[in-house]
């Protein structure tokens, strides 16, 4: 117990003039005493122990309140992180799905392509060679009828021998025209 006068006094100063109070366990030391201005300055302690103690308790439980909050947006947070990871792996693998299907339609395109264009080259080919067939058969029995009934054959020669020449070449100009476009077209 603190009885000494002097002790009490030197509280009672500092307390007035550099507004410091005894707190906590320390004001229930103080002996009982019968001076007013000590129990006025023991009261006056105990007033300002207990609104400090209010004051830290209110901290205390607001602290404690943010620190709660806090740790529930983390735990959103880190939920929140988990859910954009699965989707992100989501979209990667619908990615490379995507990516997959595109690859084989442009394969499928690629073969559709040059299937055509085989089909197309052969109906040419045939066409042409149905043209130079005909034109020369046609030609042939014209120079055979010419020499059947005994007319002139010379201008029906040359040009019967003309026309030969030009459709041959004209078919090899032909095929080798669709081939030459043909093989450009590959990317190889």
């Amino acid at each position: 117990m603190i009885s000494s006068k002097d002790t009490v006094k030197e509280a009672i100063l500092k307390a007035k003039s550099k507004k410091v109070f005894i707190e906590g366990n320390f004001v229930k030391l103080l002996a009982k005493t019968t001076d007013d201005e000590v129990k006025d300055y023991i009261e006056e302690c105990k007033t300002k122990d207990l609104a400090q103690r209010r004051k830290r308790l209110d901290i205390t439980k607001q602290v404690q309140a943010q620190n709660k909050e806090l740790e529930e947006a983390n735990r959103l947070n880190k939920d929140l992180l988990l859910d954009l990871q699965n989707k992100m792996e989501e979209l990667e693998e619908a990615k490379k799905a995507a990516e997959s299907l595109r690859d084989e339609a442009l394969s499928d395109l690629e073969v559709m392509q040059k299937k055509t264009q085989f089909e197309l080259v052969g109906i040419i080919v045939k066409l042409a060679l149905a043209v130079i067939v005909g034109v020369g058969v046609t030609t042939s029995v014209l120079y055979m009828f010419v020499l059947y009934q005994g007319y002139d054959s010379k201008i029906i020669e040359s040009t019967w021998s003309n026309l030969f020449g030009i459709l041959l070449t004209n078919s090899f100009s032909i095929v080798g025209t669709i081939m030459g476009v043909k093989y450009a077209t590959e990317k190889n």
